[in-house]
């Protein structure tokens, strides 16, 4: 049975159920961010998904580059780089990050963990964040 990581819950807010992962907006209005954790008990690596759920994940990953684009987009910030990645140094279960970078945001060109303390969105922008990714994601 899959159980979400409470530092998600800490972390992240609820976007969307996909075919094979829960899409989480990332609590840091400073990038457009969204983590994808496949819904399956048990899984660290890409290498423990059952090979027919790789793919998808990475499709997912796609879908989650186009969709932080068109936040970008629509923020007047067009998204200068993608960063897609898979971790879990501090969080072990698999999950995978898809950010979108800016050559003016605070971590430029280094990777953004550890660079300020996050910038929470207030509870109606957090909102409005979550229908906005639910309506791209979907």
């Amino acid at each position: 049975m899959f159980v979400l990581d409470p530092a998600f819950k800490a972390t992240s807010i609820f976007v969307t159920d996909l075919a094979l992962s829960q899409a989480r907006l990332q609590a840091d209005a400073r990038w457009p961010w969204i983590v994808l954790v496949p819904r399956a008990p048990g899984l660290r690596e890409i290498e423990d998904l059952p090979a027919q759920d790789r793919a998808p994940l990475m499709e997912e990953a796609i879908a989650a580059g186009a969709a932080v684009r068109a936040v970008g987009e629509a923020l007047g910030r067009p998204v200068q780089k993608l960063n897609v990645g898979a971790l879990g140094n501090v969080t072990p279960q698999l999950h995978v990050h898809v950010i979108g970078r800016f050559t003016d945001d605070p971590a430029w060109p280094r990777p953004i963990w550890g660079v300020q303390k996050p910038l929470a969105f207030d509870s109606d922008e957090a909102e409005v964040e979550v229908i906005q990714w639910r309506e791209r994601l979907a």
